[in-house]
């Protein structure tokens, strides 16, 4: 289940696609019921915390008898829908980021049809890279999608992004987080810890973390507690530490709890969170967007062995 509290870094960028997918015309030199293919549409609006889309194409629908003489009537092709966003993504900061970008496909309305995330690895300060963004294939009966928005950008040092998949890190190992679980106000997200190297890990303990704000600054007046019972039971997350060796394709299993409750006071968001899997490891900065309400605190497991 993907978490409800997604955080927003700067005001969506909203892209109109008038030019795109507007009103179909007659050809002139096409035939009966032929149609003029809508062009690319150039996008100059502001970059999005570095992300902005330059421009964006939706096909040109196929031709369907109309009761009008001599106009046509557009349906959405079937399968893919073969709607792109043109994006680029700069850097200018001081060091190298890595970036992950979430674009929403949307209705006139704001209603969002789809969303397709995409991380951007190792953009060098200074410099920038592009690319380009696929809706794919609308669910049956969907709104047509006339709006594109970069809906949520989060970036982290190059040198601590995480890595699920890929080459194996120097330190031979992959941590991440995954999408967590929500329910009745109560958040958990596990973090996975895999030893992609040669040689085996050892682990006993909780993992270390750093709370940091949206400038990546430590977050201060939040209590991080060994444990999910320090939260809530049943989370999984309740036993004590125990020694681990991992061997080189083993994983292991922590968790971050925590409740959203918002009572008196000012309610506290956390949306990046530096993890060291034990001390002296190569730091790791994950984005669980921790909405922590006025509750204070944050639980962590201690690692454990990952069923398999």
């Amino acid at each position: 289940m993907r978490r409800p509290h997604p955080r927003l870094l700067a005001p969506a960028a909203v892209l109109l696609l008038a030019t795109a997918c507007g009103t179909e015309h007659t050809a002139t030199g096409g035939g009966a019921g032929a149609t003029v293919p809508a062009p690319r549409a150039t996008v100059t609006d502001p970059p999005v915390d570095g992300v902005r889309i330059t421009s964006v194409t939706i096909p040109a629908a196929s031709p369907t008898p109309s009761a009008t003489p001599g106009s046509v009537h557009a349906d959405r092709l079937p399968g893919d829908s073969g709607i792109s966003a043109a994006y680029q993504v700069g850097n200018d900061g001081d060091e190298a980021m890595t970036y992950t970008v979430l674009f929403a496909f949307t209705t006139d309305t704001g209603a969002v049809m789809d969303t397709t995330e995409v991380t951007v690895p190792a953009v060098a300060p200074g410099r920038s890279t592009t690319g380009t963004v696929d809706l794919g294939t609308l669910a049956p009966g969907a709104s047509p999608v006339t709006r594109v928005k970069v809906e949520k950008v989060s970036k982290v040092p190059a040198a601590e992004a995480p890595a699920r998949t890929g080459a194996c890190p120097a330190s031979g190992v992959r941590l991440w987080a995954d999408d967590g679980d929500a329910a009745m106000g109560l958040r958990v997200v596990g973090l996975h810890l895999e030893n992609c190297g040669k040689r085996d890990y050892t682990l006993d303990g909780y993992p270390e973390l750093s709370l940091l704000d949206d400038d990546r600054e430590p977050v201060d007046g939040i209590r991080i507690l060994h444990g999910g019972a320090a939260i809530a039971t049943g989370t999984g997350f309740d036993g004590p530490p125990t020694p681990l060796v991992l061997k080189p394709g083993e994983t292991a299993l922590s968790g971050l709890i925590w409740r959203n409750t918002t009572l008196a006071g000012t309610a506290v968001n956390v949306p990046y969170v530096r993890v060291l899997a034990k001390p002296g490891a190569a730091p790791v900065m994950v984005t669980p967007d921790l909405d922590l309400g006025t509750t204070g605190k944050l639980g962590v497991g201690a690692w454990k062995r990952a069923e398999s």
